[in-house]
């Protein structure tokens, strides 16, 4: 069964465009790891927020809004997609995820079409 795994963090902590340094060289072990055991399916980190656009429904067309508008300490700062039998599995793969350290990971269920 597919699983995402979303990674919540500050992104204030770290400098903008970093793509190296102690945090990026544990998520490289982590997503080696994901694809030494076979159940890496894919995955990516994210632009900061600040570059999102939200679309929320309005007076019969979509409204296009600048931002994340999410009021929270944590943005969703990148993703994995994993491929593993269960629940507990994915579980167990989030809890050796970096972020669980940084801020959260929610593990979800993939609808399957």
């Amino acid at each position: 069964m597919k699983y995402m795994l979303m990674i919540y963090r500050d992104e204030a902590a770290f400098a903008p465009g970093q793509t190296s340094g102690a945090h990026s060289g544990s998520y490289i072990a982590y997503a080696d790891a994901l694809k030494a055991a076979g159940v890496f399916v894919g995955g990516d980190r994210l632009q900061p927020s600040s570059t999102a656009s939200t679309l929320r429904a309005g007076d019969g067309a979509p409204e296009i809004l600048d931002g994340p508008y999410a009021d929270t300490k944590e943005q969703f700062g990148g993703f994995y997609i994993i491929d593993v039998p269960d629940l507990d599995a994915a579980l167990q793969w989030a809890a050796r995820c970096p972020a669980v350290g940084q801020g959260a990971v929610e593990v979800r269920p993939m609808w399957v079409v």
